[in-house]
């Protein structure tokens, strides 16, 4: 799923996005009590499209899925972490995959309808595990398409500009 060589760079990349996205999380969220099954809306999603929009797929994996499980791990929803690792792993490999070299608002925008639709199959397919129901788990998905639309719309305008800004990060030795 991973590059077979990480090199330093891509490393300390992954290691600031992952602490971004583990703060965004953390610190930015609304607990939803409208819910059976609770919920979470936060803002984690947006470090997690920079890091695999502007630095690819390994960024997007390991920040997105070792951020978003720590957040699980620490904050006691740690029954969630294995399938956040997984879940948010590959929308952050996917999103850095569709990305590519390739750089075009429409990768964007495909980029980020793939990864929600990998939230939204990801964390039902989870719910229907730790509930034991396929009803519960629907009261989730408006949730999660806020979460991305919410990220969409903040990432989308930035992230050309964030592209461009780190060009001399990602092409340079």
């Amino acid at each position: 799923m991973i590059q077979k060589k990480i090199n330093t760079k891509t490393l300390a990349l992954a290691a600031v996005f992952t602490a971004l996205t583990y703060v965004f999380t953390a610190f930015i969220n609304i607990r939803l009590p409208i819910t059976a099954n609770g919920g979470l809306i936060h803002l984690g999603n947006i470090p997690l499209f920079i890091g695999a929009i502007t630095f690819g797929s390994s960024v997007g994996a390991i920040s997105g899925g070792i951020g978003m499980a720590l957040f699980d791990l620490l904050s006691g929803w740690t029954v969630w972490a294995p399938f956040t690792l997984v879940i948010v792993a590959l929308m952050g490999y996917t999103m850095g995959k569709i990305m590519g070299r390739s750089y075009s608002m429409s990768r964007i925008i495909i980029a980020i309808i793939s990864a929600g639709i990998i939230k939204i199959a990801g964390y039902y397919i989870a719910e229907v595990i730790l509930y034991g129901n396929f009803a519960t788990p629907l009261t989730s998905i408006p949730g999660n398409i806020l979460q991305i639309s919410a990220a969409a719309v903040i990432v989308i305008p930035i992230a050309p500009l964030l592209k461009k800004a780190a060009t001399g990060i990602l092409y340079t030795t």
